[in-house]
C-alpha cells in the first residue's frame, strides 16, 4: 500500500496533534513539518524533517493547513498552485463560502483539491446539522458551545500588541447564544483596557457578551477541553415534536487534527476543485476498502 504523505504547516497546538494523528494512521506517513524558522527545532522535532518552505519536502500529498484562519487563505493558494492538496480548519462560519468559491478555480486549474473548515465545527458538527435538518426538515437548530476553550478565539487574543498569551472560554448561554471569556497574560506596561478594547472590536468577538480577566500565567487557567450539544426540534413525516441531540465533550485541538486527518484521506479520494466537508461522503473518510467499510458499518 502506498502511504499518504502528509505535511504538517505550522507548529502550534493543533500542528502538534496533527503528527501524532497522522503517525496513528497506518494508512499515511508524515512527509515533514513547515515552520517560519526552520532551524528552532524543538527536542520532539529531532527525528523529523523541519523546513521553511514545504518545496523542500519532496513529494508531498496533502498539506495539513494548521495555521491562524485568517492565514489560510494565502497559505492555501500557495500551496495549491503547486499541485498539492490541502487540508484546513477555517473557523470563520461566515467566510467560508466565499473561500471556498476563491480557491475552487485554482484548484481545477492545478488539479489539486482543497477541503476546507475540516474541524469539529465547523466540520464534523456541519454534517451533523445536516443529517438533523434532513430527518425533521421544518423546525429549529440551536448549537450551543462549551463550556471550554476556543482555539480560533485564543489565536486571536494572543496575536494582539501588548499580550503575551491568551486563553478565551467559551461559556454557553443557551439558544445558540455565547458569552466569551478572555484570560491574558499582558507584557510589563501594556495597557489592559485598551487590549481588552482592540479584542473587543476584532470581529471574532464584537457580536458576543466578552468578560476580561488578567492573569499572571495563562499556564495556571489553561484547559483545552471544550464541547458542544446540537439540538433539533421540529417536524417530520407532518409530525411535530421530534426532538434529536448530539453531545460531545472534547480536547479540541486533538479532534481538530484528527479530523483533518481523515479529510486528508478524502482528498485523495475525490476530484480536483475546493470542497466543504458536508459534500464528502463520510465512506471516504475512513482506511480501507469501500466494501469492507461498507460490511462493517451499515
Amino acid at each position: 500500500m502506498n502511504k499518504i504523505k502528509v505535511a504538517v504547516i505550522g507548529y502550534g497546538n493543533l500542528g502538534k496533534y496533527a503528527i501524532k494523528a497522522i503517525e496513528s494512521s497506518y494508512d499515511m506517513e508524515l512527509a515533514g513539518v513547515v515552520r517560519r524558522d526552520a532551524k528552532d527545532i524543538p527536542c520532539e522535532l529531532k527525528n523529523k524533517k523541519v523546513v521553511d518552505k514545504i518545496d523542500k519536502l519532496g513529494l508531498v500529498d496533502v498539506a495539513l493547513l494548521c495555521v491562524p484562519s485568517r492565514n489560510v487563505e494565502q497559505f492555501s493558494k500557495e500551496i495549491l498552485e503547486k499541485g498539492i492538496n490541502t487540508v484546513d480548519s477555517f473557523d470563520i462560519h461566515s467566510d467560508i463560502f466565499d473561500l471556498k468559491m476563491k480557491l475552487n478555480g485554482i484548484a481545477k486549474k492545478n488539479e489539486s483539491k482543497a477541503i476546507i473548515a475540516c474541524g469539529w465545527d465547523p466540520g464534523i458538527d456541519s454534517t451533523i446539522r445536516a443529517l438533523l435538518k434532513a430527518t425533521i426538515p421544518s423546525g429549529i437548530t440551536f448549537t450551543n458551545f462549551g463550556p471550554g476553550m476556543s482555539l480560533g478565539h485564543s489565536v486571536v487574543a494572543k496575536s494582539k500588541k501588548g499580550v503575551l498569551d491568551a486563553m478565551v472560554m467559551t461559556m454557553p448561554v443557551g439558544d445558540g447564544i455565547h458569552r466569551r471569556v478572555v484570560y491574558l497574560e499582558t507584557e510589563e506596561g501594556s495597557k489592559f483596557d485598551e487590549i481588552c478594547k482592540e479584542i473587543k472590536n476584532d470581529s471574532y468577538f464584537i457580536n458576543d457578551e466578552t468578560r476580561f480577566i488578567k492573569v499572571d500565567n495563562i499556564k495556571d487557567v489553561i484547559d483545552m477541553g471544550h464541547g458542544v450539544c446540537i439540538t433539533r426540534k421540529g417536524s417530520s413525516s407532518a409530525t411535530d415534536n421530534q426532538l434529536v441531540k448530539f453531545d460531545m465533550r472534547i480536547n479540541s485541538p486533538a479532534l481538530t487534527a484528527q479530523t483533518m486527518v481523515a479529510y486528508a484521506r478524502a482528498c485523495m479520494r475525490v476530484e480536483p476543485g475546493a470542497y466543504t466537508t458536508i459534500e464528502i461522503p463520510v465512506l471516504k473518510l475512513l482506511p480501507g476498502s469501500e466494501e469492507d467499510i461498507i460490511k462493517g458499518l451499515v
